[in-house]
């Protein structure tokens, strides 16, 4: 019903109990003054009514037009805050009643916040997730408590600050996949040169992150910048390390399989280390067998390089032994004295210290033994003729014992060989000083050729043919005045028989008999020389000796200063050098002559 029916409704009610106050007024009789009084109070209360209402009307107007204004300006925040001005059209106020205003703005408001709330969630996970994000590639990990702890600013809340956030948010996402991805990658090499090393894995990577080998989700994977160069520095360490490894196993077994090739290693032996051989000749890419280059495989070829270095130095002493066994014996054969730089001691030495090249060490001991045997191939003349003196110098000494046997003539078995043997030993000690005037010639020829003294057993020849030489003329001249004492001996005792008798006093013949034989108990009968006692070798010290006058001539040109020397002996044989004897069987036995 619009005003003006209510109005008019209202005017004929109340006329009605006008009429009906007017009848009772007239039945009560009340005057005109009370009527008028009465009505003038009725006008003023329905003022007062009409007032009220008036009143109440303005304020509920009032309170609308603050509504609609609120909720507009609440719209329009909202508008501004999303950014989202297609979804709200003012429209014209001064047709729109207001409550309709009022109910138009509302479920806009409603919508718009519902999109605010929805905006601020959007916003809240995109910056707790770039949050997130950023402490794991940073060298924090309280992403979380930073996450739940942000304040989302909510007077920006637009789609194109939205859009930011999830742009940032898509880039962290690709740099944490391209860092996991990563991490991941250089884990696995980790793992891989660590199984290809021998080298503890979990070990390796709990010093970078313990993260890195944690098979449980409560932790995820650490792919800060620390943990991506601190993976980068023990790949390259591992790599250096492989290199290190590969460049010391191939030295190794390039030692090894020269030793297996000396030492004629079987196959067995070899066998063990195929794999390592296979995978050394590969590149270090290719190398992926776990443990190939682990510590102890090392350890084991060098244990092994060890053992076959030890067997080699051992056939090495053997084979230079065995060399230098056939050096002495070409040096004894020929009375040389043999180098003392291949010794076994200093050989043994020095293949024991590796200071030196075996091969040069070999080559130089078979240079000696070449060296031996040209030089024992030019004394072997000497050499023997040496030998045949000596050998005769022997049977002087033979012939001076059998002479002393009183029973040489007895007929005893084999005495007919022993005759024999003294009539060979007699004409050949008359021949013993053209043997050693030969022997001195060639020897100063031999000397004189090759510019060096002929030494025998680290003496020189000459020293000792010449000290022989003396002794033998010495010795030869006391036999000399013993014969001639002997004569005048004889002839004294003759005249004594001739002047005493046939038959002389037995006490003078014993007293003659004893100066006769002084030479052979004493030696210091006057007139006679002491003779020199005899050697049993000549390995002692000989009194030094100038070069003898017979041979200071052309045969002396290396040593025709007639220098002083010092004659070292030769050990000839026992009583082979010293010895004379008389040569007639007819004579009586001479004494000893050392």
């Amino acid at each position: 019903m619009g005003v003006g029916g209510g109005l008019g409704m209202e005017a004929t009610n109340c006329g009605a109990l006008l009429r009906e106050l007017q009848q009772i007024w007239a039945e009560v009789g009340e005057s005109e003054g009370e009527k008028n009084k009465v009505l003038s109070e009725i006008e003023r209360e329905c003022l007062q009514v009409y007032r009220r209402k008036v009143d109440d009307a303005n304020r509920t107007r009032v309170q609308l037009h603050q509504s609609v204004a609120t909720k507009e300006a609440e719209v329009a925040s909202l508008v501004a805050t999303l950014g989202e001005h297609k979804l709200y059209l003012k429209k014209d106020k001064s047709v729109v009643p207001l409550k309709e205003q009022l109910a138009a703005v509302v479920p806009v408001l409603e919508n718009l916040k519902g999109k605010k709330e929805e905006r601020l969630k959007q916003f809240s996970d995109i910056q707790s997730q770039i949050e997130k994000i950023r402490s794991e590639l940073s060298e924090y990990s309280d992403g979380d408590d930073k996450a739940n702890s942000l304040i989302v600013d909510e007077n920006d809340l637009s789609t194109r600050k939205l859009n930011n956030y999830q742009a940032q948010l898509h880039a962290l996402q690709k740099e944490k996949s391209d860092r996991l991805h990563k991490v991941l990658e250089y884990v696995n090499e980790v793992h891989c040169l660590c199984g290809v090393l021998g080298i503890d894995f979990g070990k390796t990577v709990n010093g970078i992150h313990p993260s890195l080998h944690q098979n449980g989700l409560e932790q995820s994977t650490n792919i800060s910048n620390s943990t991506l160069e601190g993976l980068a520095n023990t790949i390259s360490n591992l790599k250096a390390e492989q290199r290190s490894r590969i460049d010391k196993m191939r030295e190794t077994m390039e030692s090894l399989c020269k030793l297996w090739k000396l030492m004629d290693s079987p196959q067995e032996e070899r066998r063990q280390f195929n794999r390592v051989l296979s995978v050394l000749i590969s590149s270090e890419e290719e190398i992926l067998s776990p443990g190939v280059l682990s510590q102890e495989t090392i350890e084991k070829m060098g244990a092994e390089v060890e053992r076959l270095t030890k067997l080699k130095a051992r056939r090495l002493k053997e084979i230079f032994m065995k060399k230098r066994s056939e050096l002495e014996e070409i040096c004894r054969s020929a009375h040389i004295e043999p180098d003392a730089s291949t010794a076994p001691e200093q050989t043994n030495e020095m293949i024991d210290s590796g200071m030196i090249d075996t091969s040069e060490l070999l080559a130089k001991l078979e240079s000696q033994i070449l060296k031996a045997k040209e030089e024992s191939l030019s004394r072997k003349d000497i050499m023997d003729r040496i030998n045949k003196w000596i050998s005769a110098c022997d049977e002087e000494a033979w012939l001076e014992e059998y002479n002393q046997d009183s029973k040489r003539y007895s007929a005893g078995r084999g005495a007919h060989i022993n005759l024999r043997r003294a009539e060979k030993a007699r004409i050949l000690v008359t021949k013993i000083p053209a043997m050693v005037d030969n022997l001195i010639n060639r020897t100063f020829a031999w000397e004189n050729a090759r510019n060096k003294p002929f030494l025998y057993d680290g003496g020189r020849l000459i020293s000792v043919l010449e000290e022989y030489r003396l002794n033998r003329e010495q010795k030869e001249e006391e036999k000399r005045r013993y014969r001639d004492q002997k004569k005048l001996e004889s002839i004294l005792l003759k005249e004594k028989e001739a002047i005493f008798g046939s038959k002389g006093s037995p006490k003078r013949a014993v007293s003659l008999n004893r100066r006769t034989n002084g030479y052979r108990s004493s030696g210091t009968t006057s007139g006679l020389m002491t003779p020199n006692p005899r050697r049993s070798s000549l390995g002692g010290a000989t009194p030094e000796l100038l070069t003898p006058r017979s041979c200071s001539g052309h045969y002396n040109r290396y040593f025709s200063d007639s220098r002083r020397l010092s004659a070292t002996q030769l050990n000839f044989g026992d009583d082979s050098l010293s010895t004379f004897t008389s040569i007639s069987g007819s004579e009586p036995e001479s004494p000893s002559l050392g």
